[in-house]
């Protein structure tokens, strides 16, 4: 169990920053709702889920083949940093130069004429974003959970402060006469642009404080190593694309997709903005699930070399399972209160119906990671292309067939079909060539039960308000206890008063 405490104190360290940096970054969906239109908010959820998109083709699976090739090749890991650093840092001149260059063509294909500067921006984002990308990485390494969870919370402070200041406090400045209008070219009609020029900044002015972290880094571009990471990480590249399409393209494709009208009052880009809201309120399975994959990455690629290895991956699956079984229930049944603490506007209600099912989604994709490792560890990385296309293919499909019939419903589906395709794939190649002894029939029975439970708390409406609270958390007990009931060897092991399983 010494493994498995290992790996849950480090994903509480990265969980802890996490949640208490996206709860503070969470605030921003409170101001946007509160002070920019749905029209700015479908904008926003259109233009990240491009970043989202290139964010995976300006790093191309490099993290992922940091971790291998440190750990698990023979190879220094200072070298491997260097020369891995050395390649994002060129690719990413490349790649970004050439985006700055066609943000006018990109300006036109996404319907915003005129605002070439918007694309620029985020050509400028993702390359900050790829120059870190290994830094942070050498820190999980290295276990240095603390100060990688400091750089990312300096990073969400910068960006809050940045949003707080450009939204509310400078127009507020404006109004009250402290401030001359048009103060530095102040522009009060800008919305997403000042979401987009906050990341910016906020990005760019961490980059020093996040390499003097990680450590002396020397430009050097070893063949040795450089070329056998390619062949690793190219599979990972189609794979993120992939996954990427079926994490944002619902969000992407939603106002494209939607006929006008569908909902009366709201033109198709202020549906997207109000789908695109909705997601965030799945935002705490998300954070646990990136929480886990700071941490287990790089533990899992140290584990590999152990016999024991495939038994420690079936425990950790099993004790993510339970964890956001209850998490997913919990959040479901208090919506009622939830949604509205952080979505200001009564038309964001209207689609709370939709988060029960992007959070078994996220689960979903939670479970995909786990299964992931078999091919990650046996060098099998072409595999993962083949899943992660079938899953975006799936995604468009159920895009394209049920948004127009279903709307804001269809979109979430896509999410869930997707995850669920691609984790039935994963288990069943997984099992035929690194056999892990998961608890497939007990982790499925989990799943089913946690997501019937959290359709019954969310629908569940009395006449009183505190009977009404105390019924729906009602179900999050019963299922922890019929969860304490069926684990009780696990819980005795975690006491160290038994060998689980």
């Amino acid at each position: 169990m010494s493994n498995l405490k290992k790996l849950a104190g480090q994903t509480a360290i990265y969980g802890l920053s996490s949640i208490l940096g996206r709860s503070i970054n969470f605030l921003l969906i409170i101001v946007y709702t509160a002070y920019l239109n749905p029209e700015a908010l479908g904008a926003f959820t259109g233009i990240y889920a491009l970043v989202g998109f290139l964010n995976i083709i300006f790093t191309y699976g490099m993290e992922t083949a940091f971790f291998r090739f440190s750990t698990g090749k023979n190879l220094d890991p200072t070298r491997v940093y260097h020369s891995t650093q050395s390649l994002l840092i060129t690719s990413t001149l490349v790649l970004g130069s050439a985006l700055y260059l066609a943000a006018p063509w990109l300006a036109e294909v996404m319907d915003y004429p005129g605002q070439a500067y918007l694309f620029r921006w985020v050509a400028l984002i993702l390359s900050f974003d790829a120059i870190l990308a290994i830094p942070f990485a050498k820190l999980r390494l290295e276990n240095r959970a603390v100060a990688f969870a400091g750089a990312k919370l300096i990073n969400i402070l910068l960006n809050v402060l940045l949003n707080l200041l450009l939204i509310i406090w400078i127009p507020e400045w404006m109004e009250e006469g402290l401030i001359d209008p048009g103060f530095m070219g102040f522009r009060t009609d800008w919305g997403v642009e000042y979401i987009l020029l906050s990341n910016l900044l906020a990005n760019g002015l961490i980059i020093p404080y996040v390499w003097w972290r990680a450590g002396f880094f020397r430009f050097s571009l070893d063949k040795e190593i450089t070329r056998p990471m390619w062949t690793y990480s190219l599979p990972l590249l189609f794979m993120g694309l992939a996954g990427v399409t079926n994490e944002l393209v619902s969000r992407f494709l939603f106002e494209y997709i939607l006929p006008e009208n569908f909902y009366p009052g709201l033109n198709s880009r202020e549906a997207a903005g109000v789908f695109g809201a909705n997601f965030k309120l799945a935002i705490l399975m998300n954070l646990v699930i990136q929480a886990f994959k700071y941490a287990a990455e790089p533990f899992f690629f140290k584990q590999s070399t152990d016999k024991n290895s495939p038994l420690l991956y079936a425990r950790v699956m099993h004790a993510f399972i339970i964890f956001c079984t209850v998490l997913m229930i919990a959040i479901s049944v208090n919506l009622s209160w939830i949604g509205p603490l952080f979505l200001k506007g009564d038309v964001y209600a209207s689609a709370y119906f939709i988060v029960p099912i992007l959070l078994m989604g996220y689960l979903l994709l939670g479970v995909y990671f786990n299964l992931s490792i078999w091919f990650k560890i046996t060098d099998k990385t072409n595999y993962s292309f083949w899943i992660t296309l079938i899953g975006a293919l799936v995604s468009v499909a159920v895009i394209v067939f049920l948004v127009p019939v279903w709307g804001y419903l269809g979109g979430a589906l896509s999410t869930l079909a997707c995850y669920l395709v691609m984790t039935l794939i994963c288990f069943i190649f997984g099992q035929k060539y690194y056999p892990i002894p998961y608890q497939t029939g007990r982790d499925i029975s989990y799943l089913i039960i946690a997501f019937g439970l959290s359709y019954a708390g969310f629908f569940l409406d009395l006449d009183s308000a505190g009977l009404n609270f105390f019924a729906k958390n009602s179900l999050v007990v019963l299922f922890l206890a019929w969860i304490g009931y069926r684990e009780r060897d696990l819980l005795g092991a975690v006491f160290q008063r038994k060998k689980p399983f």
